[in-house]
């Protein structure tokens, strides 16, 4: 099993973070909103624990929406 995990920068929205947990971890607003902050004070946040194929799958629909949107954004996978 894997986890996908966000990391922190300084230039993308905080409302562009909670709104990709929700979209592709569907997770609700007050857990997104949690993840968010942890990422936000910590520089790290667990997503969420997937297999392998899927946590490579959401790491990279993560990816393309986050230069989609223009945000410097990273999300990378590790084993859990």
């Amino acid at each position: 099993m894997y986890q996908v995990v966000l990391l922190n920068d300084d230039y993308t929205p905080m409302e562009f973070v909670v709104m990709v947990l929700q979209e592709y971890f569907k997770r609700d607003l007050e857990t997104a909103t949690q993840i968010m902050l942890k990422v936000h004070k910590e520089g790290r946040g667990v997503c969420g624990v997937y297999t392998k194929d899927v946590a490579a799958t959401k790491v990279e629909l993560v990816a393309t929406a986050a230069r989609r949107g223009g945000h410097p954004l990273q999300c990378i996978m590790e084993a859990a």
